[in-house]
């Protein structure tokens, strides 16, 4: 499992260095891509390849299923982190996350998430009520 949250920045050249709890999973390739809410999906790129295969059995004849498959899949980048444990986030990824300096790195169970300082903190505020009222329709019994 990926875990907690993380405050690490870009150089002027787009590279992160990986929080180093997250290295050992991610050292063998990682794939990186659009997430929702504009935020970076990142996967070990073993967890990547099993979750494209479940999203390339959905129904392409469904509308929905094809934008994002599209969405997601034209947007994604193989990477291996450097020696340091950096890794290049892709131009058109950091446009679409509008990462800039300040990131926050977060663990989403099989994968990380990359979002803008800012947004991160914004999307906790605007959820934190909600969070904290729905965990029985989310999760029953918990």
């Amino acid at each position: 499992m990926l875990l907690g949250t993380y405050s690490p920045r870009l150089d002027d050249k787009g590279r992160m260095f990986l929080p180093a709890k997250f290295r050992d999973k991610l050292a063998g390739g990682l794939v990186m891509t659009r997430g929702q809410e504009r935020c970076l999906y990142v996967y070990p790129m073993a967890e990547f390849e099993k979750v494209a295969e479940q999203w390339q059995n959905g129904p392409t004849t469904n509308a929905g299923v094809r934008a994002y498959q599209r969405l997601l899949l034209s947007g994604a980048s193989d990477e291996i982190p450097d020696k340091q444990g950096r890794v290049t986030v892709p131009a058109i990824l950091r446009e679409y996350a509008g990462l800039t300096h300040e990131c926050t790195v977060i663990g989403s169970g099989n994968r990380i998430e990359i979002w803008d300082a800012q947004a991160w903190e914004a999307y906790v505020a605007e959820h934190e009520d909600g969070f904290a009222n729905q965990s029985e329709e989310v999760v029953p019994g918990l």
